[in-house]
């Protein structure tokens, strides 16, 4: 006798179409869709598939739960102990939003390389203001993180003539990058890279990596970029080695608490390029985030092995 089909609560942006061909890829299946994700909790008891969140004040409810799916690329707020210690399998949305946030860092490292923000504050007061300013071409990029955003980040540098460096915990090669380090020889990174950028995940691997020492390691020409999650630099280590002069500057779209505060002193840090977490808030990041999980639950419907699973105890 085959197993019953699945009841399937879905919440995020899912229209009338994407409804339609999710039906279509799990017949018999019981979709139901929650445009406010309170309404589910109710009824949570029911759900084999989660596509959303189920936080811990839900999860004993949940007792028929197989499967969540996050939209999230990185799945933080849902490994919490009591979901880490369960059996439900979660995969997440990573790599939707790899090209856009490739494409901020690009940006960020070209705005900071040409002190653009001289540029912006003198077309603000009508001041031609001609300097000299830096280039990419022939600099060494060093990506803490080698997942779907480092590696297109590394395909993107290369294009600009730039020397790429990668960060993980393996130093096999890998496509787009000239050299890999591993976590032991983080300063021998750091001290060889005119550009850091944290694409990594926040795990309790990565979580303060970059300490007083590791910005210490870094030249006083290099720049400081984060996209992925913030923490991973301790706070207080970053705004010294930027505010002092250890390194030159820093881009922000990830910081440790968000929205990052009215007033808090990163907002008047010299040098610094401030944006709100926004890098990957684009149309085509939903879309993949929606494709993969309805090539995930056409999967789930055969009986295959999904795609994207997240391992709970390292949070990725």
């Amino acid at each position: 006798m085959s197993a019953p089909a699945p009841t399937v609560f879905l919440t995020g942006e899912i229209d009338d179409a994407r409804m339609e061909e999710l039906r279509a890829l799990a017949p018999g299946a019981e979709l139901t869709y929650f445009a406010d994700p309170a309404e589910m909790l109710p009824r949570i008891g029911e759900a084999e598939v989660i596509a959303g969140a189920v936080g811990p004040e839900a999860l004993p409810a949940a007792t028929r739960l197989k499967w969540v799916h996050s939209w999230a690329a990185g799945p933080n707020a849902q490994v919490y102990p009591a979901f880490v210690d369960s059996d439900v399998v979660l995969t997440s949305s990573k790599g939707n939003g790899a090209v856009p946030l490739a494409e901020h860092a690009m940006m960020l490292m070209l705005m900071l390389s040409r002190n653009a923000m001289r540029w912006i504050e003198a077309h603000q007061q009508g001041r031609w203001d001609r300097f000299f300013h830096g280039e990419l071409n022939g600099a060494t990029v060093g990506i803490i993180g080698t997942g779907h955003s480092g590696t297109d980040l590394a395909a993107k540098c290369k294009a600009f003539h730039m020397t790429t460096l990668g960060l993980r915990r393996s130093d096999r090669p890998a496509a787009h990058f000239d050299r890999m380090y591993t976590h032991d020889r983080l300063h021998d990174f750091l001290a060889a890279s005119d550009y850091v950028v944290v694409t990594a995940p926040k795990t309790p691997e990565t979580t303060g990596m970059l300490d007083a020492a590791a910005f210490r390691a870094m030249k006083s020409s290099a720049f400081y970029i984060c996209f992925s999650r913030g923490g991973i630099a301790d706070d207080d280590a970053l705004f010294r080695a930027v505010d002092e002069g250890w390194i030159a500057g820093a881009g922000l779209d990830a910081h440790t608490v968000e929205p990052l505060p009215e007033g808090d002193r990163f907002w008047t840090l010299r040098n610094t390029i401030i944006t709100p977490h926004n890098g990957a808030t684009t149309t085509q990041t939903k879309t993949r985030g929606y494709e993969i999980f309805r090539d995930n639950l056409a999967r789930y419907m055969r009986g295959e092995a999904l795609a994207n699973i997240v391992d709970k105890q390292l949070a990725y």
